[in-house]
C-alpha cells in the first residue's frame, strides 16, 4: 500500500512512519457478522495470548471469538471515544458494516515502542495492527501472531 505524504514521530530515540491517511485492508472472519449490531462482550488476557467474544447479534447461545496467539498490546474503546479521537483524517478502506481490518498508518500502532514491535515479532516479520470495530466498541491489537476466527458457545 501507498501513502501520499509521511509524518515522522518520535518512537524512544527512533523514527516511525505514521501516514497522514491510514490505510484500511478489510479482513475476512469466515462468519457473517452485523457490525453495527454487535459488541464487545469480553476479553482474557493470558500469557502471551488474548482472546475476546463479540456479539452474534442473531444468535443469542453463540460468540465470535478472535484470538491471538502471542504476545499483543490492546487498545479497548468505546464507540464515543472512537467518534472523538484526534485523527482528522481520511480513513482509506473502510467498508460499511464491516467488522475487522488490518491497519497501516495508524496513530495507535506508531506510537508503540519501537523495540517491543521488533522483538514480539517472528524473525523477518512486522508485527501487525489489526483493528475490531462494532456499533459500540472498537478493539484495537497490535501483535506479530495472525488473529485466529471461531465460533463459540456464550460463557465458554
Amino acid at each position: 500500500m501507498r501513502c501520499v505524504r509521511l509524518w515522522w514521530i518520535a518512537d524512544i530515540g527512533s523514527k516511525c512512519q505514521h501516514s497522514i491517511m491510514p490505510l484500511y485492508e478489510p479482513i475476512e472472519t469466515g462468519v457473517r457478522l452485523n457490525a453495527l449490531a454487535s459488541d464487545l462482550l469480553s476479553i482474557r488476557w493470558e500469557t502471551n495470548a488474548i482472546s475476546a467474544d463479540f456479539v452474534l447479534p442473531d444468535d443469542d447461545e453463540h460468540v465470535l471469538r478472535i484470538s491471538f496467539d502471542g504476545p499483543c498490546i490492546v487498545r479497548l474503546l468505546d464507540e464515543m471515544a472512537l467518534s472523538t479521537e484526534e485523527d482528522d483524517t481520511p480513513d482509506k478502506g473502510l467498508a460499511p458494516n464491516h467488522f475487522a481490518y488490518r491497519l497501516e498508518g495508524a496513530r495507535f500502532a506508531c506510537s508503540q515502542s519501537e523495540t517491543w514491535r521488533e522483538v514480539s515479532a517472528p524473525v523477518g516479520q512486522p508485527t501487525i495492527h489489526y483493528r475490531f470495530v462494532t456499533g459500540w466498541a472498537c478493539m484495537d491489537v497490535l501483535s506479530g501472531a495472525i488473529p485466529s476466527f471461531s465460533i463459540a458457545a456464550k460463557g465458554s
